[in-house]
């Protein structure tokens, strides 16, 4: 199945799960994946959040920025992937003072499936 990006309406979602100044994404959504392409300009950010039910998997297109995964904060920059496993939190934010591009797939977890 092909995916479309540029073919979607691109949503504009203000302080995404808390975060800074807004999140701009083109999402296919169905009742299995949330899949993505979003852009964070810079200072803007996705709010510190628990996956329950869902992981993500991020991987940057273009740009920099960091990611809180826990405990801990990692850097991110093109070419690189972050993964956030069910049951853990995490944010990405661009600090930087260029676009952070990114792809980012949200399956969701069936118990006995």
């Amino acid at each position: 199945m092909k995916i479309g990006f540029e073919s979607m309406e691109e949503k504009v979602l203000p302080n995404f799960k808390g975060g800074e100044k807004e999140y701009r994404v083109f999402m296919f959504d169905d009742e299995n994946n949330k899949i993505m392409k979003g852009k964070l300009i810079p200072g803007a950010s996705i709010g510190y959040h628990k996956h329950e039910g869902t992981s993500e998997i991020i991987f940057i297109i273009s740009g920099k920025g960091r990611v809180l995964y826990d405990d801990t904060e990692e850097k991110v920059s093109a070419g690189e992937c972050h993964y956030c496993p069910e049951g853990h939190s995490h944010s990405l934010i661009n600090d930087s003072d260029e676009d952070l591009i990114f792809f980012a797939a949200v399956p969701v977890h069936r118990v006995g499936k």
